[in-house]
C-alpha cells in the first residue's frame, strides 16, 4: 500500500471581492499571479463578467489539504458571515 504525499508549502486561501458586490472564494499557491490571472479575464468563469476584483482575505497554510478544506469552509459560510470574515481581515491584514 503506498502512502499519499503530504504536500507542504504555501497555499492561500482567498476570497475576491467583484465589481458588483459579489465574493468569489478559491485557493492557490501563488497569491499575486492568481489576482492577475482573475483580473485579466483568465480565471474563474465567476469573476470573468465580473471584473475587476479586488483582494478581501487572505490566509496561507502550510498544507495544501489544510488549503482545500480551508476553501470548502468559507464557502460554506452564508454572506454575513464572509462578511466578517473580510471585515476582520481589513482590520488586521494577511493572516
Amino acid at each position: 500500500m503506498s502512502k499519499v504525499p503530504i504536500r507542504i508549502g504555501k497555499y492561500w486561501v482567498y476570497i475576491l471581492r467583484c465589481k458588483d458586490g459579489t465574493y468569489y472564494t478559491g485557493y492557490t499557491s501563488n497569491l499575486e499571479k492568481r489576482i492577475v490571472l482573475h483580473n485579466s479575464g483568465k480565471g474563474a468563469k465567476y469573476v470573468r463578467n465580473k471584473l475587476p476584483t479586488t483582494l478581501a482575505y487572505a490566509k496561507k497554510y502550510k498544507y495544501y489539504k489544510s488549503a482545500l478544506n480551508g476553501e470548502r469552509d468559507i464557502k460554506q459560510l452564508s454572506r454575513q458571515k464572509k462578511e466578517e470574515l473580510v471585515r476582520k481581515y481589513e482590520i488586521g491584514g494577511i493572516q
